[in-house]
């Protein structure tokens, strides 16, 4: 049968891209951070909607499961297969990053219509050549795909003035279980015409279908932009920081990035070129971002004009140590490449639980000192790396021993370690996770959360779209 099948795929996409070559499929076998490895029958790379509805039919009619991916940066292993003692079927990796077509830019709707498999800062760069801003924005944006982002409903650093995924998608092109094609590729922004279709499969991880096309909604690009690093003692001074400057700057804001040192030392420790804003070592930082879109000549010394004001402000009355300023492009670049290169670093250090929480904002500072102090207790010389998007609740909590020879041990007492900081999450009415998924990492834990009735609407769902069980088997759900 895996001849038979294998003849078909290369029928329909060409021999050519698929791929059974333990050298060629390696790079699809494994995640980034190389947490997880896999094996599959074989990759294959369709080059079209109609290409992949054609092998997700043969695979349904072989009863072989499919796992889906894009540029393969995901942190929970979402998009790597799981083998064949997990699946005894055997599983395809099916790989989108063929998928690279701009079909449509509508500049009067503000809407772009996209592959799936279009790298994210190809479609920057695309809305910014048409005078528009696509305003997702995360680190991984040279390589992850849109159909990874809508699977995940990415977030990233702007979340706080644009939203999430589902805030910045009005359409989608899906491929169903059966390889039935759902054309919802329509750039409304008002259908009140029956359930919201397109939702089912955004955050779904590949799990109820394959989403192959996206209408995007684009944005007035900015034409001014003031940045700053700014230093606070603890994260309730980041949060109360945080409202003023809403308060004062208004919808101008948009970003707020919250960086423990640790997270910087990294950085600072083993990416080449990252250097201290002070010349002091602060416990919190903050990397905050205004906008502006009007086109006078003015815009951008006013918001720089504005942002000095409130610092300088903040300074004075205490609640600021201190503050860096961009005073140009490249200052702001370096800003971010400091923020930005926190999962590299990271990554280059060694492994440590990873934990993408989402809290309301008030209770972030509560969650940070709590979560802490009880590790510390039970967990004597740990570090924790904690970051995130501060501005919309979403961080990135993630402990290790701070000597590598004592981290194995840990890192294989996982579980005690998230029960207690998911039990805290939930406990301050947060989610376990925020914009990476559940993919393989969390499927377990998040029956620890959810009420049955939820899993029995989720599994509702998922024998409904998937009823072979072959979308994306042991990740998110198991029915």
């Amino acid at each position: 049968m895996k001849s038979a099948l294998l003849d078909e795929f290369a029928a329909i996409v060409g021999a050519a891209h698929v791929l059974v070559d333990a050298g060629e499929t390696a790079p699809y076998l494994t995640d980034w951070r190389g947490r997880y490895a896999g094996n599959a029958l074989c990759v294959v790379r369709p080059g079209s909607t109609e290409e992949v509805a054609r092998i997700v039919a043969a695979c349904a009619v072989a009863n072989v499961a499919i796992v889906p991916q894009g540029g393969n940066t995901g942190l929970v292993g979402g998009g790597i297969p799981r083998g064949m003692q997990a699946e005894p079927r055997g599983e395809v990796l099916l790989s989108l990053t063929r998928l690279r077509r701009i079909r449509a830019i509508d500049l009067d709707n503000s809407t772009m219509t996209v592959d799936a498999g279009c790298i994210l800062r190809e479609v920057q760069e695309a809305a910014a050549a048409a005078g528009k801003l696509f305003p997702l924005s995360l680190a991984a944006e040279g390589s992850a795909t849109i159909g990874g982002n809508l699977s995940t409903n990415a977030g990233g650093v702007q979340v706080l003035r644009y939203g999430v995924m589902r805030d910045l998608t009005l359409g989608l092109e899906v491929v169903l279980a059966d390889g039935r094609i759902w054309d919802g590729l329509r750039g409304l922004r008002k259908d009140n015409t029956g359930y919201d279709l397109k939702q089912l499969f955004i955050g779904a991880e590949g799990t109820l279908g394959l989403i192959t096309g996206a209408v995007l909604k684009l944005y007035p690009l900015p034409r001014a932009r003031a940045t700053a690093w700014v230093a606070v003692t603890d994260p309730r001074a980041a949060v109360a920081l945080l409202s003023r400057l809403r308060h004062a700057c208004g919808d101008c804001v948009s970003a707020f990035e919250i960086v423990n040192r640790t997270a910087l030392d990294l950085v600072l420790q083993h990416i080449p070129g990252a250097r201290d804003p002070f010349a002091v070592a602060h416990p919190w930082q903050i990397l905050l971002e205004l906008t502006e879109v009007r086109e006078a000549s003015a815009a951008a010394s006013e918001l720089q004009n504005l942002l000095e004001g409130f610092l300088a402000a903040e300074n004075a009355a205490g609640c600021v140590i201190d503050a860096a300023i961009a005073q140009n492009t490249r200052q702001a670049e370096a800003f971010w490449q400091l923020r930005e290169n926190i999962a590299e670093a990271q990554k280059i250090e060694g492994l440590s639980i990873k934990h993408d929480v989402s809290l309301p904002i008030s209770h972030i500072a509560e969650f940070i000192e709590r979560a802490d102090s009880s590790l510390a207790e039970k967990f004597p010389g740990l570090r924790i790396v904690c970051f995130g998007h501060l501005g919309d609740g979403n961080l990135h909590y993630n402990p290790s021993q701070a000597q590598n020879r004592d981290n194995a041990a840990f890192i294989a007492g996982s579980a005690a370690v998230n029960r207690l900081v998911y039990d805290l999450v939930n406990e301050l009415g947060g989610s376990i996770s925020a914009e990476h998924g559940l993919g393989q990492l969390k499927r377990e834990e998040i029956l620890h959360y959810k009420s049955s009735l939820e899993m029995d609407l989720m599994r509702a769902v998922k024998r409904a779209l998937d009823p072979q069980g072959l979308m994306n088997p042991g990740k998110v759900i198991d029915v």
